[in-house]
């Protein structure tokens, strides 16, 4: 099961690379990963999203965040209701056969062209995490030439 969870951490140097060795420590990969400075600039969100079939180390995991020094607050958003959005950055090909494609997903989806070449677009696509994944899929289907993406942010409701 994936698992949401959002913790208030100092702004400090290490901090990081702390809380990200509880979870490889117990054998977890992080499968996202975001981190930004809240309205305090000297307290920071990390957003990290888990893929954990064992609910008791999750548990551990989340206890021993907690005892870390620079960690303000750990919440799991898996049973909660929260909102979440990740931003794609997407470069694709654009050829004679594929632009209605592109039209089309323009107008289905919230995107936007912030970079247009004659051989290549770069759209902007900011949505909630089941959304991005169906979008991805649409655009392999048009061409991805390049794809970065934020990795999921969230707030609770």
């Amino acid at each position: 099961m994936k698992h949401t969870i959002q913790a208030l951490v100092e702004n400090k140097f290490g901090v990081l690379a702390r809380v990200a060795s509880l979870f490889s420590a117990r054998g977890y990969n992080i499968e996202s990963l975001a981190v930004g400075e809240t309205q305090d600039s000297s307290i920071s969100c990390m957003t990290i999203v888990v893929d954990a079939e064992d609910e008791r180390i999750l548990e551990q995991i989340k206890k021993q965040l907690h005892k870390l020094i620079d960690v303000v607050t750990v919440v799991d958003f898996t049973r909660k209701e929260y909102v979440d959005r990740e931003l794609l950055l997407v470069k694709v090909f654009k050829r004679e056969d594929n632009q209605k494609d592109i039209e089309h997903f323009l107008k289905k989806y919230p995107a936007k062209i912030i970079e247009d070449k004659k051989e290549y677009s770069i759209l902007e696509v900011c949505e909630e995490r089941h959304q991005a994944e169906e979008i991805v899929r649409e655009l392999k289907r048009i061409g991805i030439k390049e794809l970065v993406r934020t990795g999921r942010i969230a707030i609770s409701r």
